[in-house]
């Protein structure tokens, strides 16, 4: 392929490869060219242009395929425009005389079509450069017109149309000519032909004036013929002409109209010629009259549905402002359409019609108007309503008769009322929230008006009347209880109105099955109503015989309907459901004999209907309440369903004897019968089997129906990839609700309301608008075939065999239409039965029962019903599966490989090979691998017969599904599959799609087998590599959108698997075009597969075209793509682009709905970026798309947009958290962009963030106030603690104060939702608890809404009237509760951490003032707390209460008796289900409040008492048992503990995983709040199996959780409850000693005298393995099981991370405490534990630091280790000797630890020794005389004085010194006299070097400090010696005068420290000193002459020396902690 990219045609490689081959590298070639010529110097072209042309014009003679004549065309276009135009009159003739040729011969045809492909290439591309030659030209390519053939047809007509495009008005001339000959072939045989008619004739209209003046009514006629026997393609192209015509008639284009004097035409005369052909079809205006007023026959549906797209187009073209002003008269003229009595002559007709007139409303109304626009639009259609409406009321009432024509009237208004009240409720639904000014606005009275329609005659309209008030209650949630109170007092009052009970009734079944759409529900009261009014209903329905039928119907209704709001409601009411089930019917056999002996035919109907309603109402409740499905239930629900099983064979009897018109009544039973059983489980009516099959199979193969009925299954129950075959692929079209009309089987599209009114509550299936259930007779066929399916699996064999031979009987009997609706039935039964078969795991039975099925199948698979062959493949295909033995499927594979091998004709062929790849696709590459070879060979030989399209598609179709089912097996096959593949792709006419849709998918399956081999360089593969890359490309230029979505599909597997070889850039604007492409889509199926792409892509333009598609878009699954797409694009872009999207929210978000017309998207271009240069190109391509668009503005954002731009604020902002924490640095972001201009950061767009989140936050939607409330809430948590760089101590968001009160202050109106309320107190607390504002009177305003919130909380229950449901109001009322325990737990931090700070000490004077400035920001230190102080009372009375409830909501299933059966303080028990949502949701800040108040109030101490008073102002769910008995003050303690404790451990067990963090942080630092309370220590400490649960529970949570925090935490926890049991320890040892039993003491504390500590009773066990599983999780070393396993490397100790190291130290000190807690026998157990792992984590952790801090572990195990040694048990005589064992083997571990060790160089000796020195310090009595241990001290000691770090050497010295001064001489002198030699010699050698630094000299301080207490504790007869040590040393550090004024800053300290110590030593012992200087003259000297200079200098220098030796006398290194 390499071989083929070169700018002319490489002949001799081409002459080198074979025959087969030569097409592709041709193709390959121009594909090349194509990129090439563009882009290629002009020189380099001109030089070989003439070369080039030869070789292209040699190739328009070589019969190219269609996609190469395209691109040759293309090219040699290119070619002459870029290159000399000197030859092109050459080529020109040369193609005329091409086309003039007389050779008609199918191998000459290529030739002709390229020649002809390639005229219209050169006009298109030169147009009015090749000057007069048109006319010729033309004329030349209509006479080969006359004669061509059909795809000469076509291509000749596209050409044209080029032709006229490249002219433009140029050719004027020609225009009437093209006319004629184009018009007549608009009905041409071959669709294909019209489609390029059309096409044709759309550019003609262009220039050509007359086609929309004089010709009009003609083109008009045309069209609607052309539309008749049309398919999809032709329907959009001729309704794009036929729009485009009409629409340019009633507004031409300006430059046509100055040519001619125009005579334009009105909107009445241009819709009148629409209307006719919706109405009348192509029959055209001359028929004679008579047949005209008879009313002949009704159009055909193909050009009604294409006249209705033509409606579309013809608004769309005139565009949204057009149609706003117009918006009446287009709205009168539909509605005529539909009360037109031609639209309605049937029943299924004026469904039809009535389908596409609320096509045509939805699709402009919908996409284009804005919402201001449809706001307006609703006021109209509502005028629309009222004015039909008075009509009826004035026909209704007329009594005497005389408006006899109003009967009439009235039966086509209900078709009117229908379209305009769908339409309506469509509009509120989709306007939402914004719909309200809609309803309220009194001059319309919407509601009255669509109330009013309740009482039309016609039930359609009543029930469109009730969807209506649906829509309206689901868009307006607030609407929803007022409508239902409304509609219940009207029934009551209307009942004697038969239209009122059944309309009335309609509506409120609407409005509940809506109420689960609306989150807030409804007030639980309402059920109460419903189950009333339904109950009264049914009673009366006997009184009045009049209105019995509707009172039945309307009382089952509302039970149904009540069913739907689930389990909570109906559980209430079952018991009376379960009674009324039970008595409609007879209760036994003998009653039913009598009821058949009496009634006439109305009670029948009654009867019937009344039967049918109760069936309905079960199955409402089986389908909604699966939860209260018991066994017992079931079983009482059998009875009532068998009574009815058992009537249904008395039916028939019935309907002889009292007539025909109950049939349908009947019909409705079965209906309802059929459904409910489908819903239960086959089990429980086994014993029914055999009556119910028998009335099933009847059923579906209309035994007892004359009517030729099928069901509407059989589409659903093939497989969805096969709807190629069968065409149903229009179902991903927008035109699908009217296009379904034309379907093949019976009722298809024909669904409407009124065929079944139970559906009005019911949810609505997925991608409709409104529910259309199917007309009666196919529903029930239907409705068997669903049940036969779930029957047949457990029916016996015998039942089996009988059924499918009666099956094959039963299509025996049938002949013509009839055999094959029976046909159709039986097969989507067996399919139906297949299915449940494969679905249960069953098999279908012995060989005869196979037998008997294959026969039936394989009779099929030559069915002429292309429908019938697909079904009986996917049959087969599922038999297979079922079967699954390899004889069975070989028998059957066979049998279709011999057919395939004899069978001639097209229907046996292409159902046989279909039959072999649904073989291979449910049994799957292994099981039919042997078959596979057979199968692929047969296959490719059928997908190569050129005669016959169809077995092309469908053999192709067989080939992709077994590649697919194949999987790597397929392998070997891939090399012929896909020259095969190409070949066809190069040589099949495009017009035949079907087959370019089954090799794209054939394309596909191969591409996903080779997989990632395709990135491979091999030979073979880099072919196959580029195979696929060539036929993606074909398939990208095809016409048909399924064509380009599957090349797309194809690219995007490549792109996987190699991605490297894949150019993305090429095909992003190619998606696109096909995305902005709308009236044709299935481009929406490319649509969807764009998605990743777009990563790829750096557009500036794109997201704005994409925001602007959101508004225009109606199809929901597109939507969710764009949103999805725009979602992956902002991940990989916002970061960087950051100012660019946020500029396109905030233009989304403020453009309001005020703005009726445009808001066009700035696209931002970037004018300063060159490398953008290079995407020029593509920008173009962007923009220039919009060029035609000036007509029709974008509509204003709509709200569902507007929510989405805040949800993408959200977004964007976690994003850059994610990406670089300067997004939130002011003081940062504003040097980087100092630094850099394009720097873009997140916090200098904080001021746009907080008005879109404020924009959004006051808006009229509900929805996008939630997001804005949502986006402000992040925003506040993300930016509170960025400070403000130019005030200091101030925050950036301060200045924003105002703005956050403003979003937040609508939400707190009476109106609010509760939802939205309660996500306000979120932001309310958040913003307090962020501490951004720190003015209290600035807080108040934020502070008085959660005040005023509160005061509703307080006023209880049922205070307000209710909106919502009930657990609304719980929401609401504990989201206030949390947000304040939010505040109060942010308020006692701040008040404690003010507390805790130490009082500044007041500075000297001067400094004072801006001390001043400063502590007016400081918060003053209880500052938040006098805003909830207040509160409080109330508040703590809440937070238990709620706690309590949450307590109680907690317990497990089986302890639900013990609820209180009125419900808690915030919730009724019926809502308790969702209730509990909420209370889980806000628990956890309240737990941590009441522990909080508890601990700062001493458990209510003082509160108590008044809490009591106070009971009866509780709200009224609080248990009010307290005022009776006053408990003490420990029972409530008690009490309280037990709530809290209960709440935290049930929660701590088992966190779900789903829970915040911040709810276990919670719950974790309660906990700890709560046991720093002495009440709580004490109860704790009593119960101390409570407290190992707790520690238990917390060591697994320590399991489950990892952030450090929560370990932290749960360290604190265990701190405070060891500290509990320890201070109960010491009150039991107190109390002891004053008993006075001092001997008793040694058993107090766990492990008593034996010692034993036993799992699960100890605590300290409990502790100790948390505590090991922290240390060994932080210090892996640890664990002696790890340094044994093979695989370990000693680590190395590193600096453990901040958190871990707090952890450890935690861990350590708790550790430490652990042995107080046990007896002294108990604390031996656990001592060796302890020490070694203390001794463990200081080896670990001493770490040197490069500031000589000790880290934070050290120090905690070297006070663990103090703590340890020092506690009272050393001196227990029981266990002296183990404890000195145990003391002397930690000293040796310690020392061992700390030998110096190359492995160990940055060991911190310092901390090692201070350890070393605790052990000789604290036990000493067990260490002396261990010579061993001395010796390994003294090397310890001797080390760190040699070590070269002064620092070392200071510590060594002060620790030494401690060791000197030991009390216990039998300690200390071995030490003196091993060590103090040493340091006499070190300090002797400083006069030789001087100390250079300040820790130098320090050391030498230290040990000097340490010689002069060596001589302090010297005898008085060895003080000359010792002072003779110290004196000659320190006066050797004395300097000369001379050299004093030279030396440096430290040697001159040196030199007046020593000189201090001189005179301070002087004076202590005189005589020594005397004798010591005396000995030593040169002493003498030198210490006087520094005495004297020191005199000599100033006096001020004395004064303040004086005072300097007590500051020196203290050590000047002292240890953050004092181990000592």
């Amino acid at each position: 392929m390499e071989l083929a990219h070169s700018l002319l045609l490489n002949e001799d490689a081409l002459a080198q490869i074979t025959e087969a081959k030569r097409p592709v590298f041709i193709f390959e070639w121009l594909r090349f060219l194509d990129k090439v010529l563009v882009a290629a110097n002009k020189v380099d072209v001109k030089e070989k242009q003439k070369k080039l042309v030869e070789q292209l014009t040699g190739l328009i003679s070589s019969a190219p395929g269609p996609p190469t004549r395209k691109l040759l065309a293309k090219n040699l276009a290119t070619l002459y425009s870029i290159g000399d135009t000197f030859t092109v009159f050459q080529t020109l003739d040369k193609c005329n005389d091409i086309i003039k040729s007389k050779d008609d011969t199918p191998a000459y045809l290529p030739t002709k079509l390229a020649a002809v492909a390639c005229v219209g290439a050169f006009y298109e591309k030169m147009g009015r450069m090749l000057g007069s030659s048109f006319p010729d030209t033309i004329n030349n390519l209509l006479k080969a017109l006359k004669s061509a053939e059909s795809q000469g047809r076509g291509e000749i007509l596209l050409s044209l149309q080029k032709v006229l495009s490249g002219l433009g008005g140029a050719a004027a001339s020609c225009h009437r000519d093209i006319y004629k000959n184009a018009r007549s072939l608009l009905t041409d045989r071959s669709m294909a032909v019209r489609c390029a008619v059309a096409k044709c004739l759309l550019e003609l209209q262009n220039e050509a004036v007359f086609m929309w003046t004089t010709e009009l009514e003609n083109v008009a006629t045309l069209c609607f013929k052309a539309l008749e026997g049309s398919n999809y393609g032709v329907r959009v192209a001729v309704a794009k002409l036929l729009g485009t015509v009409m629409a340019t008639a009633l507004m031409p284009k300006q430059a046509a109209v100055m040519r001619q004097n125009v005579k334009r035409a009105t909107l009445e005369e241009v819709l009148e010629l629409m209307a006719t052909g919706f109405l009348r079809g192509g029959s055209g205006f001359l028929k004679s009259g008579g047949e005209m007023l008879k009313g002949g026959g009704s159009v055909s549906r193909e050009v009604r549905v294409g006249v209705t797209q033509a409606y579309v187009v013809f608004v769309t073209t005139l565009g949204g402002q057009w149609l706003e002003r117009n918006f009446g008269t287009f709205l009168s003229h539909v509605l005529d359409l539909v009360s037109h009595p031609r639209a309605t002559q049937t029943h299924v007709e004026a469904v039809y019609s009535r389908r596409c007139v609320s096509f045509m409303l939805r699709a402009t109304l919908g996409g284009l108007l804005g919402e201001k626009a449809q706001i307006a639009a609703g006021k109209e259609i509502c005028q629309a309503i009222s004015k039909q409406m008075r009509a009826v009321e004035a026909v209704v009432n007329d009594i005497s008769g005389e408006n006899k024509a109003g009967a009439g009237d009235v039966s086509a208004s209900q078709h009117v009322m229908v379209c305009a009240l769908k339409e309506l409720g469509s509009l509120v639904q989709s306007l939402s929230a914004t719909a309200s000014p809609l309803i309220q606005e009194p001059s319309v009275g919407l509601l009255e008006t669509v109330t009013s329609v309740l009482l039309h005659p016609s039930m359609a309209a009543r029930l469109a009347a009730a969807w209506c008030l649906r829509c309206v209650a689901v868009a307006l949630p607030y609407q929803l209880t007022p409508l239902l109170d409304r509609c219940a007092e009207r029934i009551n009052n209307l009942k004697s109105s038969p239209e009122a009970v059944s309309g009335y009734s309609f509506a409120m079944a609407a409005l509940l099955g809506g109420v689960h759409q609306c989150p807030l529900g409804i007030p639980h009261t309402k059920g109460k109503l419903v189950v009333s009014i339904a109950e009264d209903l049914l009673r009366t329905a006997a009184q009045n015989s009049r209105l019995s039928l509707q009172r039945t119907q309307a009382g089952w209704l509302l039970l149904g309907a009540l069913m739907t709001l689930g389990p909570s409601l109906v559980r209430y009411h079952l018991p009376k459901m379960l009674l009324l089930w039970r008595n409609v019917f007879p209760r036994s056999q003998k009653e039913l004999e009598a009821e058949k002996a009496r009634g006439d035919s109305f009670t029948w109907q009654v009867t019937l209907e009344g039967r049918a309603g109760a069936l309905c109402a079960m199955r409402s409740f089986v389908a909604h309440c699966p939860e209260l499905l018991t066994e017992d239930v079931i079983r009482r629900l059998m009875t009532p369903i068998e009574c009815a099983m058992t009537m249904m064979s008395h039916v028939p009897a019935i309907i002889k004897v009292h007539g025909a018109h109950l049939k349908a009544s009947a019909a409705m039973v079965r209906l309802r019968l059929y459904d409910i059983l489908a819903l239960l489980p086959p089990k429980t009516y086994e014993g029914s089997f055999n009556a119910l099959l028998r009335e099933l199979v009847a059923e579906f193969t209309l035994t007892d129906n004359s009517a030729n009925t099928t069901t509407s299954l059989l589409r659903s129950l093939c497989h969805y990839d096969d709807s190629v075959l069968m065409g149903s692929w229009l179902q991903e079209t927008d035109h699908k609700s009217i296009e379904d009309q034309l379907q093949p089987n019976s009722a298809s599209g024909s669904g409407a309301l009124e065929h079944d009114p139970s559906s009005i509550y019911l949810r609505v299936p997925v991608g409709e608008a409104i529910p259309g259930p199917l007309p009666l007779g196919v529903s029930v066929i239907d409705a068997s075939v669903a049940l036969f399916g779930v029957v047949f699996p457990h029916v016996s064999f015998k039942h089996r065999l009988q059924m499918l031979d009666h099956f094959a009987e039963c299509i025996k009997q049938a002949k013509g239409v009839r055999q094959q609706a029976v046909q159709l039935n039986i097969f989507t039964a067996v399919l139906s039965a297949l299915k449940g078969l494969a679905e249960n795991k069953s098999t279908l039975g012995p060989e005869e029962v196979r037998k008997s099925a294959l026969a039936l199948v394989m009779g099929a698979l030559d069915n002429p019903n292309p429908i019938l062959r697909c079904a009986a493949g996917e049959a087969l295909g599922r038999m297979a599966q079922v079967v699954g033995e390899a004889t069975f499927i070989a028998r059957m594979a066979q049998t279709s490989f011999d057919k395939l091998k004899s069978a001639r004709d097209v229907v046996s062929r292409t159902g046989h090979s279909l039959a072999l790849g649904c073989l291979h696709r449910y049994v799957g590459g292994i099981g039919s691998g042997q078959h596979l070879k057979t199968s692929v060979s047969i296959l490719l030989a059928l997908a190569q017969d050129g005669s016959s399209h169809e077995v092309q598609t469908w053999a192709l179709h067989s080939l992709a599904l077994i590649v697919d089912s194949s999987g790597p097996m397929y392998r070997g096959y891939v090399e012929p599959t896909l020259s095969l593949v190409l070949t066809l792709l190069l040589t099949v006419p495009p017009s035949h799609t079907e087959v370019h849709q089954c090799l794209g998918r054939c394309l596909g399956a191969l591409i996903t087998t080779v997989g990632p081999e395709l990135q491979g360089n091999g030979a073979t593969i880099s072919t196959i590599r580029s195979s696929c890359l060539v036929g993606c490309a074909i398939m990208q230029d095809h016409s048909d959108s399924l064509v380009q979505a599957a090349a797309i599909s194809c690219l995007q597997q490549l792109h996987m698997f190699a991605p490297r070889h894949v150019n993305l850039s090429s095909l992003v604007p190619c998606l696109f075009c096909v995305s902005l492409n709308f009236s044709s889509v299935p481009g929406k199926e490319s649509r969807r597969k764009q998605r990743q792409h777009y990563l790829n892509i750096t557009e500036t333009g794109l997201e704005g075209v994409l925001f602007g598609m959101l508004d225009r878009e109606t199809d929901r699954k597109l939507c969710s793509d764009i949103h999805d797409t725009l979602g992956h694009m902002l991940s990989s872009l916002a970061v960087e682009k950051l100012s660019h999207w946020l500029k396109l929210c905030k233009d989304v978000l403020a453009a309001t709905t005020d703005v009726g017309g445009a808001v066009v998207f700035e696209v931002e271009k970037d004018e300063e970026d060159s490398e953008k240069k290079d995407e020029m190109d593509d920008d173009t391509m962007f923009t220039g798309l919009g060029e035609d668009d000036k007509s029709k503005p974008s509509v204003a954002p709509r709200w569902v947009t507007r929510v989405f731009a805040a949800d993408c604020l959200c977004r964007i902002i976690l994003l850059c958290e994610n990406a670089d924490k300067t997004h939130f640095d002011l003081a940062a972001a504003r040097s980087a962009q100092a630094k850099n201009v394009k720097g873009d950061l997140l916090v200098l767009h904080l001021s746009d963030l907080i008005r879109m989140a404020f924009m959004a936050a006051t808006d009229h939607s509900n929805q996008l106030r939630m997001a804005g409330l949502q986006a402000l809430e992040d925003i506040i948590k993300k930016f509170a603690s960025v400070p403000e760089p130019e005030f200091p101590g101030h925050v950036i968001l301060e200045q924003y104060q105002a703005n956050v009160g403003a979003a937040l202050r609508p939400a707190f109106s009476p109106d609010t939702p509760s939802d939205i309320t309660a996500k306000a107190c979120q932001v309310c607390s958040t913003w307090i608890g962020s501490g951004v504002v720190s003015d209290l009177n600035d807080l108040r305003r934020v502070h008085n809404l959660l005040v005023s919130s509160l005061d509703k909380v307080q006023a209880g229950k049922g205070s307000s009237s209710q909106l919502y449901s009930e657990s609304a109001t719980t929401m609401e009322k504990l989201a206030v509760l949390k947000a304040w325990a939010e505040v109060y737990v942010v308020a006692m931090k701040i008040k404690k951490e003010a507390e805790s700070k130490p009082a500044k000490p007041v500075r000297s004077g001067d400094d004072d003032e801006d001390e001043e400035d400063l502590g007016t920001d400081v918060l003053p230190p209880d500052s938040l707390i006098t805003l909830v102080q207040p509160e409080l009372p109330s508040l703590s009375r809440l937070w238990l209460a709620m706690l309590r409830d949450y307590a109680l909501l907690t317990l497990p299933a089986e302890f639900s008796s013990q609820l209180p059966p009125d419900g808690g303080a915030f919730y009724t028990p019926e809502t308790i289900d969702t209730a509990r949502l909420h209370y889980r949701s806000s628990w956890a800040p309240v737990l941590h409040a009441v522990a909080l108040w508890l601990n700062s109030t001493g458990f209510g101490a003082g509160v108590g008492q008044e809490e009591v008073s106070s009971a009866p102002s509780k709200p009224p769910g609080l248990p009010q048992g307290g005022s009776s008995t006053i408990k003490t003050f420990e029972e409530s303690v008690k009490d309280r503990m037990h709530l809290m404790l209960g709440v935290s451990i049930e929660f701590l067990c088992f966190p779900r995983p789903e829970e915040p963090i911040e709810h276990v942080m919670s719950c974790l630092r309660a906990l700890c709040t709560l046991l720093e309370a002495p009440c709580a220590k004490t109860h704790i400490a009593d119960d101390q199996l409570l407290a190992v649960e707790l520690l238990n529970v917390l060591h697994r949570l320590l399991l489950t959780r990892d952030p450090p925090a929560v370990q932290l935490q749960v360290t604190a926890v265990v701190q405070e409850t060891i500290r509990a049991a320890h201070d109960r320890l010491q009150r039991q040892k107190t109390a002891k000693e004053e008993d006075g039993e001092k001997d008793s003491q040694a058993s107090l504390g766990e492990g008593g005298d034996t010692g034993e500590l036993i799992p699960g009773k100890s605590l300290v066990f409990a502790a100790m393995e948390l505590l090991v599983f922290i240390l060994v999780r932080h210090l892996p070393q640890l664990n002696t099981r790890v340094k044994e396993s093979p695989s370990h490397v000693p680590l190395r100790p590193q600096r453990l991370p901040e958190e871990s190291a707090r952890l450890v130290a935690n861990a350590v000190s708790i550790l430490a405490e652990l042995p107080s807690l046990c007896s002294p026998a108990g604390s031996m157990t656990i001592l060796p534990t302890v020490l070694f792992l203390i001794t463990g984590v200081l080896k670990e952790t001493a770490v040197k630091t490069p500031d000589n801090s000790v880290p934070v572990p050290v120090a905690a195990a070297l006070q663990g280790i103090k703590t340890i040694i020092t506690s009272p048990i050393a001196r227990m005589e029981s266990v002296q000797t183990q404890w000195t064992s145990l003391v002397r083997s930690s000293l040796a571990s310690v020392l061992e630890y700390s030998q110096p060790d190359e492995s160990r160089p940055d060991m911190d000796e310092v901390s090692m020794l201070t350890a070393i020195t605790l052990f000789l310090l604290s036990a000493s009595s067990e260490l002396v005389g261990v010579t061993v241990l001395q010796k390994g001290c003294m090397d310890r000691f001797r080390n760190a004085l040699n070590s070269s770090d002064p620092w070392v050497q200071a510590r060594c010295y002060q620790l030494l010194l401690s060791v000197f001064q030991h009390s216990s001489r039998a300690l200390s002198t071995p030490y003196i006299h091993a060590l103090a030699p040493l340091m006499v010699e070190k300090l002797k050698a400083v006069e030789r070097s001087r100390p250079g630094t300040a820790a130098e000299l320090q050391a030498v301080q230290e040990g000097i400090r340490v010689l002069e207490n060596l001589v302090g504790m010297g005898e008085e007869q060895n003080r000359v010696q010792l002072l003779a040590l110290l004196v000659p040393t320190l006066v050797s550090y004395l300097l000369d005068e001379n050299s004093i004024s030279s030396a440096p800053q430290v040697s001159k300290g040196l030199h007046e420290f020593a000189l201090q110590n001189l005179m301070r030593i002087g004076p202590l012992y005189p005589a020594a000193f005397k004798i010591v200087i005396g000995a030593a003259p040169e002493l003498k000297t030198r210490l006087e002459s520094a005495i004297r200079a020191n005199q000599a200098s100033s006096k001020a220098k004395a004064a303040a020396r004086q005072a300097q030796p007590a500051v020196q006398a203290a050590p000047t290194i002292k240890l953050k902690t004092s181990f000592f």
